[in-house]
């Protein structure tokens, strides 16, 4: 197969739900882990060293995805990282904020000047090492209710919506309105590298929502809607990373938020024949391939199992392939090598 010449347009057409000359391959991240054993150095070191060594990183990772059929670089440095006393969403902490009064003294007003610090040299890094028709599909990591939850922890907030709903209404503004700062500037220093900007916040899991219709539509939806809006404003579409069962909100996701495009299926859920079919004439579709498949079956196994999600694809519009998750630790590299075989195979390129 000849050398693959990346168009990060073609994932922009595949976020904004247009055909395509051919399926991208897309991926919400890539795992240092496995990315140091399929490349053969570590990976994890060199993203958390000097400046040279993160532009080496950065390199390595546009090398192997050229290599292999990609046209854009997953990349987001999360807002989590630079709150202080947070951790609750993934640390299992104590959440910083219990009351009013937490609230009310958290120091709110330096967060955006800490993300920018902190985030800065992985930005400048990634934007030198970036290949010709190459750019980035990520910005700013952490949604609207993944923050909330790490200064909360999801029981804390639960017994928060229940004791104090002022408290519970003014943690989703107040990041709302941090998320809405924090974007501006970051298109503002880092719009000309994106190519398709997007934010995880899983919202759901196995058989439902983690909050309320209600309470998701009337306290997420509307800050969503104001980091869409920026970002539509930038002229980038927006894809959003959630994970779970959602079919009661989507309807209400697309009209009130205005995103382009969404990722994350489990075929335990459904599969992703049927999130296309839903939703395929409204947004974008990305991803595809079951985690379970792709981690744990064989070879012959995971080449028929994309062979057949990829045919029930083609010919449709907004889609882009790949796992329904991530390139997590745990996924074999081999077999994250015979997915993307096979879909390179199927498509000619």
């Amino acid at each position: 197969m000849e050398r693959y010449e990346p168009d990060y347009q073609r994932v922009v057409d595949a976020a904004r739900n247009r055909m395509t000359d051919y399926l991208p391959l897309y991926e919400h991240m890539f795992s240092e882990k496995v990315m140091g054993m399929l490349l053969d150095c570590d990976m994890a070191a060199l993203l958390a060293g000097s400046f040279s060594e993160k532009k080496e990183y950065f390199s390595k990772l546009a090398g192997f995805l050229t290599d292999n059929g990609y046209d854009v670089i997953p990349y987001e440095y999360c807002l989590t990282a630079v709150f202080p006393d947070g951790g609750a969403l993934g640390g299992h902490k104590e959440g910083a904020i219990h009351t009013m009064a937490d609230f009310a003294r958290y120091p709110w007003e330096s967060l955006c000047d800490r993300y920018f610090e902190a985030a800065d040299p992985y930005f400048t890094a990634l934007r030198a090492a970036l290949p010709p028709g190459m750019k980035v599909i990520g910005g700013v990591g952490n949604g609207v209710f993944e923050s909330v939850q790490d200064l909360t922890g999801y029981m804390n907030l639960c017994y928060i919506r229940e004791d104090d709903p002022a408290l519970f209404a003014g943690l989703f503004e107040k990041i709302g309105a941090l998320l809405d700062q924090i974007w501006a500037r970051f298109l503002r220093d880092y719009g000309d590298i994106m190519a398709v900007c997007r934010f995880g916040d899983d919202l759901g899991f196995h058989s439902s929502t983690l909050l309320s219709d209600t309470d998701i539509e009337t306290h997420i939806f509307p800050q969503y809607r104001r980091i869409v809006d920026l970002v539509h404003q930038s002229g980038h579409p927006f894809l959003l990373h959630t994970c779970g069962c959602l079919f009661g909100i989507m309807d209400a996701l697309i009209t009130k938020t205005g995103i382009d495009a969404k990722h994350s299926n489990e075929d335990s859920i459904a599969m992703f024949s049927e999130w296309v079919a839903r939703y395929g004439d409204r947004i974008g579709n990305f991803g595809g391939f079951d985690m379970n498949v792709i981690c744990m079956e064989d070879a012959a196994t995971i080449r028929a199992y994309v062979t057949e999600v990829y045919r029930a694809c083609q010919g449709k519009r907004g889609i882009a392939l790949g796992t329904g998750n991530q390139v997590a630790d745990y996924l074999p590299p081999e077999n994250l090598l015979v997915m993307i075989e096979t879909v390179r195979t199927l498509r000619g390129h």
